[in-house]
């Protein structure tokens, strides 16, 4: 559904986006990642049509968004990092100001109806959108890109700024459009990505640096491989011991059971996989372990550890 090829972006002399290349196939949700300024807005502007790219080429279902424009935008529904919002205009009259702004040909009443109905505006149609929480006014633009009901949906920054509870709400949205749509969502937090894309794609300072499926990301940072462990034995004589152990990049007490344990969290350096090394020193020191489990690299440590 959507094809970059080569995009840049100047602004001036300063490059906001390095010749980056990808593809979102039908029915994808994809996490488009990176840390503030890293372009994720330049490239998102660029993909529907609100911005020129300096070179390189985007394409919306087969269609140059820079050669034939209006065709490309009717597939994408957009919400950018501030939704452009008439504030003197409820959220019925604003999907109607839409409607008419995309010139949309399904049933007009039926179709605000069910944009409002998914979008949970019910009790507040009426109301005008100055008078909304920042949730709402987030639900009023998705609503808002939902109109006319377009097969590609882009969401800049859709939970910046809104409290916990608004965040799993809209994440819920998210994750109920992405069974009919296409979607990139575009972030810097790491537990949105985690929890409604199938697939990430990671940008720092303008170059795409990963694509990976968000259940093999781990295979990105073999420098974090991480487990816990629990032992039966001397607190502080076990953590001496594993942090000497040959191998251990960092070593931390976690917890005591009540049976004589402690849990550890050990990370390896890279190349490093301690489990079996462990399993027979501990043996030897007869510090029975009773339990072990791999805890892999979370999803904050690949981030930094790929854009340090």
């Amino acid at each position: 559904m959507i094809n970059v090829e080569h995009l840049t972006k100047y602004y001036g002399q300063k490059l906001a986006v390095d010749d980056i290349s990808f593809t979102v196939t039908k029915g994808e949700v994809v996490g488009f990642l990176g840390p503030n300024g890293a372009g994720k807005s330049t490239t998102m502007n660029m993909i529907t049509g609100c911005l020129s790219s300096t070179s390189g080429q985007c394409k919306i279902d087969g269609i140059d968004i820079i050669e034939n424009p209006n065709e490309a935008k009717k597939l994408i529904g957009f919400l950018p990092e501030q939704p452009p919002l008439y504030y003197d205009m409820n959220p019925r009259e604003y999907l109607n100001f839409i409607y008419d702004l995309k010139k949309c040909t399904l049933n007009r009443r039926e179709h605000i109806n069910e944009i409002i109905d998914v979008m949970g505006l019910g009790e507040m149609q009426h109301r005008l959108i100055s008078q909304l929480s920042k949730g709402y006014k987030q639900r009023v633009g998705i609503a808002g890109a939902l109109v006319s009901n377009p097969p590609i949906m882009i969401f800049d920054e859709p939970t910046i700024g809104l409290d916990p509870r608004q965040i799993i709400e809209i994440r819920d949205l998210i994750r109920t459009l992405g069974a009919d749509h296409t979607i990139i969502l575009s972030t810097h937090i790491l537990p949105e990505v985690q929890a409604v894309c199938g697939r990430i794609l990671i940008i720092d300072r303008g170059k795409l640096i990963a694509d990976q499926k968000t259940d093999e990301i781990n295979s990105l940072a073999e420098d974090n491989r991480k487990f816990t462990v629990r032992i039966v034995g001397s607190k502080n004589e076990v953590l001496n011991f594993l942090r000497k152990t040959e191998g251990a990049a960092k070593v931390d007490f976690m917890s005591s059971g009540k049976d004589g344990s402690s849990l550890y969290m050990i990370q390896c350096k890279k190349g490093y996989d301690l489990r079996k090394t462990l399993f027979y020193a501990l043996a030897e020191k007869r510090w029975p372990i009773i339990e072990m489990q791999n805890v892999g690299a979370s999803l904050e440590d690949i981030f930094i550890a790929m854009t340090r």
